[in-house]
């Protein structure tokens, strides 16, 4: 009988293996938004490439100087920091002043994102929550350029672009957009926040992301079907579907839905705490339409349920298999007598 000795290796887990990454999903990411992008140029010229990529150039070099600064790892090369500018540049006016621009990246990069540790860390959507942080200047969050009013493509000049109100504007009011029809709104001939217009686009990109498996559709749908149900009972003395396509298609609705409620630090991990947390990003959204005095809501409805992620977590965190209540109580009581024991040993 032959002997053979067998060596064992032993290891901590995870012990399978893939080729993902966060530089791959990031650059998923990267890839499911360029169709926003395309037409974000054709509705609004050169400039919308000059916004999203400064906003890319300082996002990724205010993350370079942080870590620099504080001899922390390189981690540009994961492509978060690039996700992040293009997201804040699609959360903003096509004519927003480059420098607030990269005021806006310093706030996402290194206030939200490096102060709580970096990627994964940060309990809040980074884009958003500089999207929220610029409008300290209202004027410049509330302009909004009217679609194809570039009198050439490469015109840069936004002083003396045309504005013009956005379907929002009109919701707000209770009353449906006049001048433009549902198609348009749906391909993206509409006022707006330059990566917001175009649903079509925007949709693409999340099949595109479905399909990669890097994000799944709980999130996304959850929100969108509650904003679709809430607006469809309630249309404000409005046709009811004629008034939740518009609702479904203007503002960052879709944006928000797909590109940023998915976010992975700040989105639940559970199944049933992401579908709660969609409904959540929903009727946050519609109520603060309805009843806010700001006509947006998805940027702040997504930000306050990024602060319940961890409840929403900690609610539907499935029991794990063979603890019973019995188990912990005991393990209530032994840590309750533990901190006990600690504090009489500090007195």
């Amino acid at each position: 009988m032959q002997n053979t000795d067998i060596k064992l290796t032993i290891s901590s887990s995870p012990h399978l293996r893939t080729s993902e990454g966060t530089s791959s999903i990031m650059l998923d990411v990267i890839i499911a938004l360029i169709p926003a992008l395309a037409v974000s140029m054709y509705i609004f010229g050169i400039q919308a490439l000059i916004v999203t990529a400064v906003s890319v150039i300082f996002s990724v070099f205010f993350e370079w100087a942080y870590r620099k600064l504080l001899h922390k790892s390189k981690t540009i090369g994961d492509f978060s920091a690039i996700v992040t500018g293009i997201l804040l540049a699609y959360c903003l006016p096509v004519s927003t002043p480059l420098w607030i621009i990269v005021v806006g990246d310093f706030f996402a990069i290194v206030i939200v994102k490096q102060l709580f540790g970096g990627i994964g860390q940060n309990f809040v959507n980074p884009a958003l929550a500089a999207r929220a942080f610029l409008f300290s200047y209202p004027v410049v969050m509330s302009t909004w350029v009217k679609p194809l009013s570039y009198t050439s493509f490469l015109d840069t000049n936004m002083t003396d672009a045309v504005t013009g109100a956005t379907p929002l504007a009109s919701l707000s009011n209770s009353v449906l957009p006049e001048g433009i029809n549902l198609m348009q709104a749906f391909f993206g001939q509409i006022g707006g926040s330059m990566g917001e217009i175009s649903a079509f686009a925007l949709i693409l990109g999340g099949i595109y992301l479905i399909i990669r498996r890097v994000i799944t559709p709980r999130i996304p749908l959850a929100y969108l079907l509650t904003v679709a149900v809430l607006t469809f009972i309630f249309p404000r003395g409005n046709n009811n579907l004629i008034w939740m396509a518009w609702n479904l298609f203007s503002g960052g609705v879709m944006l928000g839905a797909i590109f940023m409620a998915t976010d992975y630090a700040t989105s639940p991990i559970t199944p049933v705490g992401q579908i709660i947390y969609g409904i959540g990003c929903g009727l946050l959204t519609v109520f603060i339409r309805y009843f806010g005095s700001y006509p947006e809501g998805t940027s702040y409805a997504i930000l306050l349920m990024n602060i319940c992620v961890w409840l929403i977590d900690k609610a539907t965190m499935p029991r794990r298999f063979g603890y019973t209540r019995e188990m912990k109580q005991a393990e209530k009581a032994k840590l309750k007598s533990e901190k006990a024991a600690a504090k009489e040993a500090n007195a």
